[in-house]
């Protein structure tokens, strides 16, 4: 792998990212022929504005929260906020395009959002949006009187698959973070200790080290040591991730690890195996040496140039021919805004979009392979890379710990 040490600096210039960013969407937008785009999706709505709203667990306010409204021959984004405090100081937006909140679930709200739109879109431009209310549904001519919006979803997905390095700057920030609560996590681990003392610890360091949001409820999975021991479910395999309770951890338990927390709007991915107070048996090292050489092998061929489609076909060579993942799951995805974001590796949007898929300089990839043989409970670890012209380079600084690399 290659190093980014000297294109990452060690602190965001949020205005910088915020321009450059911005010229990454207004540029998606031309390439697409839209003219304007009304963005509800908080995710999108971060991107668009460089404004951090920190919903919890990535969730969503679903009658006040932020909206956004982009034009390709703008360099500000106006945005519509229930609360001017939830404007980050440094997103430096001018003032005629900081608005107040917008009821959009509401068909007054819809009205009233039309009459903002006429004065900021000219007539017969081609609009977007990411998502619609069933109040904006009803108004559909209203709000869209030259007929059906483009998806905004696609755009700003294209906008944002390479990273800036302002952005590569938020994300490893973000990690770090990550990486050092779950040192105080990993200490406090130990047979009967709760899945949501773990929760609480992990959280209370991550925001002290400056964190700004939950975006993913922790996950400390109890692995079953065999498929048949596990939940139910409609596709026959492992159940992947359940939902953190009050249940006492037990020797030999294996936790599937998962979490994720935001760093001005942007996301960190954390997943690694742990064993409850025991060292991995000989068959659970194997497991985790036959992972390493799967991500080993993926990472040999990680680099601008080549597709989604050859690290897949990497690791199910190293894993003797099947693929080392979950079928409802990947082999890797994006992050950014989104703990999870294109590309998706591995999924059942098929090979064809697998092959297309070229990796460019600056994307950010978790790989996150998964080794299982029945009577172990598995293994399951994720790394975060950046692509660069020559390799890639880890962002990930965390140990395998308690197995031995």
């Amino acid at each position: 792998m290659t190093t980014l040490a000297q294109a990452i600096p060690e602190t965001p210039d949020l205005t910088r990212m915020r321009r450059e960013t911005g010229a990454q969407l207004r540029s998606a937008m031309t390439e697409r022929g839209v003219d304007a785009m009304i963005l509800l999706g908080n995710n999108a709505v971060v991107y668009a504005t460089g404004t951090s709203w920190p919903l919890g667990d990535a969730g969503l306010s679903h009658v006040e929260r932020p909206v956004a409204v982009v034009l390709a021959g703008d360099e500000w984004p106006h945005l519509f906020l229930p609360f001017r405090e939830g404007v980050s100081q440094e997103t430096d937006l001018p003032a005629d395009h900081l608005h107040g909140p917008v009821y959009l679930e509401f068909d007054e709200g819809v009205q009233g959002f039309a009459r903002v739109l006429a004065d900021l879109i000219p007539v017969g431009a081609v609009l977007a949006v990411d998502e619609l209310t069933g109040a904006m549904a009803r108004a559909r001519k209203l709000l869209f009187g030259n007929g059906a919006p483009v998806d905004a979803a696609a755009v700003v997905s294209a906008a944002k698959v390479v990273k800036t390095p302002d952005e590569l700057a938020c994300l490893r920030t973000a990690i770090r973070i990550t990486d050092e609560a779950m040192v105080e996590v990993h200490k406090a681990l130990a047979p009967g200790i709760r899945q949501i003392d773990l929760s609480a610890s992990f959280l209370r360091r991550a925001f002290e080290l400056g964190a700004t949001a939950s975006m993913l409820e922790p996950i400390w999975q109890v692995m079953p040591h065999s498929k048949a021991e596990g939940v139910w479910t409609t596709h026959g395999d492992l159940a992947l991730p359940l939902l953190t309770t009050e249940r006492e951890l037990a020797e030999g338990d294996v936790l599937w690890t998962d979490v994720s927390i935001t760093y001005r709007g942007y996301c960190s991915d954390f997943g690694r195996t742990w064993i409850v107070g025991r060292d991995p048996t000989p068959r659970q090292q194997a497991q985790f040496d036959r992972w390493h050489e799967i991500m080993t092998a993926v990472l040999g061929v990680a680099r601008a140039g080549v597709t989604a489609a050859d690290l897949g076909r990497a690791a199910t060579a190293a894993n003797g021919g099947s693929r080392p993942w979950l079928p409802h799951f990947y082999l890797g995805h994006g992050i950014g805004v989104n703990a999870a974001e294109m590309p998706m590796i591995g999924t059942d949007l098929g090979d064809e979009f697998d092959e297309n898929f070229v990796l460019q300089p600056g994307m950010v990839l978790v790989l996150e392979p998964v080794v299982w043989e029945d009577g172990t409970g598995g293994y399951r670890s994720e790394e975060v890379l950046v692509i660069t012209e020559e390799g890639s380079t880890r962002l990930t600084d965390y140990p395998y710990d308690p197995y031995v690399n």
